[in-house]
């Protein structure tokens, strides 16, 4: 068993970027009635309490959406007021994970499969989701259990795959389950997230992704420093394969405010680019 708990990471930086551009994808879905299906490979608890021992062990939520305030970002009132569903006024106690940002965004005749592989975790997860009709949970390894669910029934979707990359050989993986995933659903919107630790690793994905024939292939990075070894995540980011065709607007004008609210030094940097055109 892995020990991997995003608990003590929640809300920070890298969960900041990564569920704006989760919000902006999810918020192009909805403008057509036509139902979407919506699966989530390592879904995490769905709900964080950001005053539990965990999460204040680190307090990486204090470098993350804490400093953030909704009065200076009205350019993000759907992500905001999904936190603030889970919070009372003024205050920051719960932050939500990628499945309950979905599921507030998402409409009755949509659906989300959801996989977890963390044994009490996914017990989390379904407790958090309080039976919600629309959504599956499922003690799984998300990578292995993707293919099956390819082509939705929909025919339309959003596929978010972000392990911890715990094991090295995620990194690959992750981009050989892509690989074999857009054979199966070429049409569909997949969002992989990454964290840089190692610049190399990122390197390679992107050369596996890009010789890989897919096409329309966007990438948004934000670096709250300057890349390091010695330092652990410096930088995360998401890679969108049939991204909205307004994302990459909507984010390069976004990524430059946000690297200036979230830099911890004059090293931080982002990145908005397309990797293959389509």
């Amino acid at each position: 068993m892995l020990s991997y708990r995003h608990v003590y990471h929640a809300g920070n930086f890298a969960d900041v970027l990564k569920h704006i551009v989760l919000t902006e994808i999810l918020q192009h879905l909805i403008q057509k009635n036509k139902a979407f299906s919506y699966i989530d490979t390592h879904s995490g608890v769905g709900l964080y309490n950001l005053s539990s021992e965990p999460a204040e062990k680190l307090q990486e939520y204090r470098g993350g959406i804490g400093k953030l305030n909704e009065s200076d970002w009205p350019e993000l009132a759907n992500y905001f007021s999904i936190i603030k569903q889970f919070n009372t006024a003024g205050s920051l106690d719960f932050y939500p994970g990628s499945p309950l940002f979905a599921l507030n965004m998402m409409r009755s005749q949509d659906r989300a499969w959801l996989f977890e592989f963390h044994k009490e975790d996914v017990r989390l997860l379904a407790d958090n989701l309080k039976t919600d009709p629309r959504a599956q949970v499922w003690h799984e390894d998300g990578l292995k259990g993707l293919g099956r669910l390819l082509p939705p029934i929909s025919r339309r979707g959003l596929v978010l795959i972000d392990p911890s990359y715990e094991i090295k050989s995620d990194y690959d993986l992750v981009c050989q389950t892509v690989i074999q995933a857009h054979k199966k659903f070429a049409t569909g919107i997949y969002a992989i997230w990454y964290p840089v630790v190692e610049r190399t690793r990122i390197e390679r994905m992107e050369k596996l992704l890009v010789n890989s024939g897919i096409r329309n292939i966007q990438r948004f990075e934000l670096a709250s420093q300057a890349d390091s070894l010695e330092l652990g995540m410096t930088s995360s980011g998401m890679i969108v394969i049939n991204p909205p065709w307004q994302l990459m607007t909507t984010m390069k004008a976004l990524l430059p405010k946000l690297t200036k609210a979230l830099a911890v030094d004059d090293g931080a940097f982002y990145k908005a680019d397309t990797l293959v055109t389509e």
